[in-house]
């Protein structure tokens, strides 16, 4: 294709920012609530739902902290598919996309699987297509034998 847009010699290198989303944020207290009434409205002993309940709530409000205060930071995948993550290099980058949500999962040095969730409210369209682009292309899956041996 001699007039397409997408050259990974001269492609600029897609610059995300990372924050904490709000959205994730509320729908993690709002699973943690729908939780606790779960407990409460089933057939459950009332002794052992109202524990359950609250750890359900305290869970969710806990992750919804977590999520909350989360540093910022910035992404950037260059056109020959490496990326950094707040200006440090990173191994084994991969998004996968559920609708508008993206998920990015990356190691550190150390070798551990980082996430971050981007949201529709940290995300607009015009980044999301950026980022889809921008973003190394997935493995296929290991070809299956045919036949068994």
């Amino acid at each position: 294709m001699p007039h397409s847009t997408r050259s990974s010699s001269t492609s600029a290198p897609c610059r995300l920012e990372r924050r904490a989303s709000p959205l994730l944020t509320c729908t993690l207290l709002l699973i943690g609530l729908a939780a606790s009434f779960a407990v409460l409205a089933s057939e459950m002993p009332r002794a052992a739902a109202w524990p359950l309940a609250l750890a359900a709530l305290a869970y969710g409000a806990w992750l919804a902290w977590c999520e909350a205060r989360k540093p910022a930071g910035e992404l950037v995948i260059a056109a020959d598919g490496g990326a950094m993550i707040d200006g440090r290099q990173v191994d084994a980058i991969s998004v996968r996309w559920r609708g508008p949500a993206a998920f990015v999962q990356w190691r550190d040095d150390d070798g551990r699987r980082c996430r971050h969730v981007f949201l529709p409210d940290t995300l607009p369209a015009a980044r999301r297509r950026e980022l889809r682009l921008a973003a190394p292309a997935a493995r296929p899956a290991r070809r299956a034998a045919s036949m068994a041996p």
